[in-house]
């Protein structure tokens, strides 16, 4: 795994080599997760859902997988982070692009 660099407040450089330590700053229980995902809207729901397998995914690969519209997807990616219930970071096969994977 390679590692994920982000920058603090303070200008430091993580060199975290997991997503999760990187840039969430908790990784909730299932319980959790499901009750805050109850408060969003469907397209977030099926965002969540598609996003439960190991690897993160691009915007454009939860497009495809959802068959949700673009706009949609951006949406529901937003509310997600919002909550906190997702993270992203940089893919490491196209820098880019952001992929997003799942708090949990």
């Amino acid at each position: 795994m390679e590692p994920t660099f982000t920058t603090g407040l303070g200008g430091e450089v993580d060199m975290s080599t997991s997503p999760i330590e990187a840039n969430s700053p908790v990784r909730l229980s299932d319980a959790e997760f499901r009750e805050r995902l109850r408060e969003l809207p469907p397209s977030a729901k099926l965002i969540a859902k598609v996003l439960e397998g190991d690897e993160p995914l691009s915007q454009g690969e939860l497009a495809e997988e959802s068959l949700l519209p673009d706009r949609t997807v951006r949406y529901a990616l937003n509310r997600l982070e919002e909550s906190e219930l997702i993270g992203s970071r940089y893919s490491f096969k196209d820098a880019r692009k952001q992929v997003y994977y799942r708090n949990t």
